[in-house]
């Protein structure tokens, strides 16, 4: 059997996902939304200098997109 993936794992197979033009991105964050269930956590913390689209609007996209698939996003440093 395979573990569950850790909140880390998740973010950094949303990382590359976005990195390979958000390739399987839909099933990434439902399994970020499923690790951070299970470990209690509210939201999910993004490092934005690692993000295809590092600006305000790049950001605000990403976390209104997680949101409407119930993940809370925020960056680091913000």
């Amino acid at each position: 059997m395979v573990s569950e993936p850790t909140v880390a794992d998740a973010i950094n197979r949303i990382y590359e996902s976005l990195q390979a033009d958000n390739a399987d991105i839909d099933a990434h964050i439902a399994t970020l939304k499923a690790a951070l269930t299970k470990e209690g956590l509210k939201e999910a913390v993004f490092d934005p200098t690692r993000l295809v689209q590092n600006n305000r609007s790049g950001r605000k996209l990403m976390q209104a997109y997680f949101r409407q698939r119930g993940v809370t996003v925020k960056f680091s440093g913000s």
